[in-house]
């Protein structure tokens, strides 16, 4: 069991108890959730390194069957979290990330068998896809955990370190992946070296190398982290949540984000090679992500210092405006597939980066504003005294981290409709041209919604 004290009336916003014992019961928490939510995203992405290599080692599934390996993570992932969002009040921030990353066990492991035989059924190794999906989950869980640790004014940055580096996972997937499977780095234990047209590979070390740091990950929770005492709330107390407009909206703004990041971390690839072919884009895979989880603290902090609703205003405008830069520089669609001919390959490049930077600034902005809102609503609707007003405070800190969950599941989708929008724009005219308009509209809608709700100068909930 934990045996660090944790104090038994946890109360951030108290100044004093803060500084005497909160910041570093909380600081200890935030360090311990970090590596585990890193260990997450990297096992949710796994597919999208490995189905690159599957028919070089000899699996013969479609293109099709290719795809769904990698969009089936997405769409479980998304679903979990939706239910990993309750998770923490009802079980616990420690008991449920302990389970949570020792999760992490069954598709790492479970990949890094299956594909060491070609002639593992298809409907198998889509189970697995899904089991990769339990990544995915946690990142719900994750935030609503760390998000009771925190006062108000230090929340956005510290959800903002939590998912920013727990994103790096998405990176270093797609780094050390390639490395892992070059070589036998377990030996005999890892199992035998498959041939290739490139030489001897080891592609099950891309489910096995994660094994050790899972297991670690797994123990650190359980000994490192707290199950505060009073954070626990049944179903029905955050289930309250789908009633409140505000949980709606953040979850139309996190779209935006998350979704976006997510999204364009998986078709942009796509998007080079099919609209430039003489680009390789492999290279490319980890810099979008990269860029996006390291300016997500950013954006967490950011919106502590000058307000969450103008961050994430300006950081809309800044996607649309790059959405319809990228838009400028596609080629036509009579030209996509003639080496970029008519299409601008670096400005295509420079747009996506503003969108990711973009991304990732908002994804810590807008997870500010929803930890905010609900507290303050709560503590607007409830009686002045004090002991009224704590009681606010507490039940509006359980509402945020349920709504912080919900907008992140709903979020993750993007993970699988960017792509299948851009998929469907090719088929549809060969040029990525509609998709990418579609994109700058709905950054417009998110302009809209954030200057009316929460920016202007008459906004009900300012934040």
């Amino acid at each position: 069991m934990n045996t660090m004290p944790t104090p038994q009336a946890w109360n951030p916003e108290d100044r004093g108890f803060w500084d005497r014992a909160g910041r570093a019961v909380a600081q200890r928490n935030l360090w311990v959730s970090i590596p585990a939510l890193a260990l997450a995203f990297a096992v949710w992405m796994l597919w999208s390194v490995v189905v690159v290599h599957l028919p070089a080692v000899g699996f013969r599934y479609s293109t099709n069957q290719l795809f769904w390996l990698t969009a089936l993570p997405a769409l479980c992932g998304a679903t979990l979290r939706i239910f990993y969002a309750f998770a923490v009040p009802l079980i616990g921030g420690r008991r449920f990330t302990t389970l949570a990353t020792a999760s992490l066990l069954l598709p790492a492991i479970g990949l890094g068998l299956a594909v060491q035989d070609p002639n593992t059924p298809f409907e198998w190794m889509a189970v697995l896809a899904l089991l990769c999906g339990l990544g995915g989950g946690n990142f719900a869980s994750s935030m609503a955990h760390i998000s009771f640790f925190f006062p108000s004014a230090r929340r956005g940055t510290a959800l903002g370190l939590n998912a920013g580096l727990g994103h790096l996972g998405v990176a270093l997937a797609q780094l050390l992946v390639p490395l892992a499977i070059s070589a036998g780095v377990f030996g005999v234990f890892g199992g035998a070296a498959q041939q290739t047209a490139e030489g001897a590979m080891w592609l099950q070390n891309a489910g096995f190398i994660w094994v050790p740091l899972i297991l670690a990950s797994t123990a650190a929770a359980w000994y490192g982290m707290d199950d505060l005492p009073d954070t626990h709330a049944g179903l029905a107390e955050q289930a309250v949540i789908f009633t409140r407009k505000h949980n709606w909206l953040m979850c139309w703004l996190y779209l935006g984000t998350f979704g976006s990041f997510i999204g364009f971390a998986a078709s942009l690839p796509m998007l080079v090679q099919s609209q430039f072919q003489h680009a390789d884009a492999l290279h490319l895979v980890w810099l979008g992500p990269l860029i996006g989880a390291v300016l997500r603290p950013l954006g967490g902090w950011m919106a502590d210092h000058w307000g969450g609703a103008r961050v994430t205003f300006w950081i809309f405008v800044a996607m649309a405006l790059a959405a319809l830069a990228a838009l400028w520089c596609l080629p036509s669609a009579s030209a996509a597939g003639a080496e970029g001919r008519g299409g601008h390959l670096l400005g295509f490049l420079a747009a996506f980066g503003v969108l990711f930077a973009a991304s990732g600034i908002g994804n810590g902005s807008t997870f500010r504003m929803i930890s905010c809102l609900f507290v303050a609503e709560r503590l607007r609707s409830a009686d002045s005294l004090p002991s009224a007003q704590a009681l606010a405070a507490k039940e509006g800190a359980v509402e945020a981290a349920a709504a912080l969950g919900f907008a992140s599941a709903i979020g993750a989708y993007g993970g699988f409709f960017i792509p299948k929008s851009v998929g469907s724009s090719l088929a549809m005219t060969g040029s990525a041209s509609a998709a990418m308009a579609m994109f700058a509209v709905f950054y417009l809608s998110c302009i809209a919604l954030t200057w009316w709700a929460y920016g202007r100068r008459n906004a009900p909930y300012p934040c």
